[in-house]
């Protein structure tokens, strides 16, 4: 490096300068275990944070839910039955909830079970339509991989804030994703069983009997643990759903009623997606 160059300062080192110097700029003013919103937004504007952020950061923490540590067995070994993410976003819960509608109906595998104001219910896509879509998704017509397609339900809950603020949680279930991991785990270790009592049964050897066992039960955990990539897929899909609605929050949403109905209109819409492509 040239002297008198500076030297740059990487993405991770500037966090790391930034939440240093908040850090000492709070322990100067001595505010004490808490802080009233009035004075946290003072702080932001001291450090150059715009007003819009901070208030949407403070209601982002006031209707934050805890996520709950694995309460059973099957959540701690294998893994949750159930996936959720949440935010708060600039619009109207009437307004989200159409971009949410369009979103699962474009971008994932799902159709609406249930609409009411303020909750909304998704279950998987079928027959036809799920085909189709599958299809031109293989052709290469659609941008953006399916996330939840292991999810066995969707569900969205809106609540309208001040401030022309909404709070959106959405969950997906993966349950049925987790007994099939379940019910291959345990195939694999009861075979293993099976075997031992069989080469028991035959007169072989108690150590050479007993040797498929452990063998069998560690493919059996293997078998369900592979849960987890698929929950973390299925938690990243959630928190892909909150990316496009907090992008696309200040534009005009289209309306579902727009577009074709029936199987017909989906295939048109399809065919014009691999035409584009």
């Amino acid at each position: 490096m040239a002297e008198g160059t500076p030297a740059r300062i990487d993405r991770a080192a500037l966090e790391r300068v930034i939440q240093r110097a908040a850090e000492l700029q709070t322990s100067e003013r001595d505010p004490g275990e808490s802080l009233t919103p009035e004075q946290v937004l003072a702080l932001g504007r001291e450090v150059g944070i715009p007003g819009q952020y901070l208030q949407q950061a403070l209601l982002e923490e006031r209707t934050r839910i805890v996520a709950q540590a694995p309460a059973g067995l099957l959540d701690r070994v294998v893994g949750p039955g159930a996936v959720a993410a949440q935010r708060v976003v600039r619009g109207d819960p009437g307004t989200i909830q159409r971009m949410l509608v369009r979103w699962m109906e474009e971008q994932e595998l799902f159709c609406v079970q249930r609409q009411q104001p303020g909750r909304i219910t998704w279950e998987p896509l079928g027959g036809i339509p799920a085909a189709i879509r599958r299809s031109t998704a293989a052709l290469g017509a659609g941008r953006k991989p399916f996330m939840l397609s292991r999810a066995d339900e969707v569900s969205a809950t809106l609540v309208a804030l001040e401030g022309n603020f909404s709070h959106v949680a959405l969950s997906a279930s993966v349950k049925k994703a987790r007994g099939e991991h379940v019910g291959g785990g345990a195939a694999v270790a009861t075979a293993g069983v099976a075997g031992s009592t069989i080469m028991l049964v035959l007169g072989a050897l108690v150590p050479v009997a007993l040797l498929p066992l452990p063998i069998a039960l560690g493919l059996g955990y293997g078998v369900m643990r592979r849960l987890g990539p698929a929950v973390a897929r299925t938690q990243l899909g959630l928190e892909r759903a909150l990316d496009n609605i907090e992008q696309s929050s200040g534009k005009p949403p289209v309306l579902s009623g727009e577009r074709g109905a029936g199987i017909m209109g989906l295939l048109a819409e399809e065919m014009r997606r691999v035409l584009k492509a």
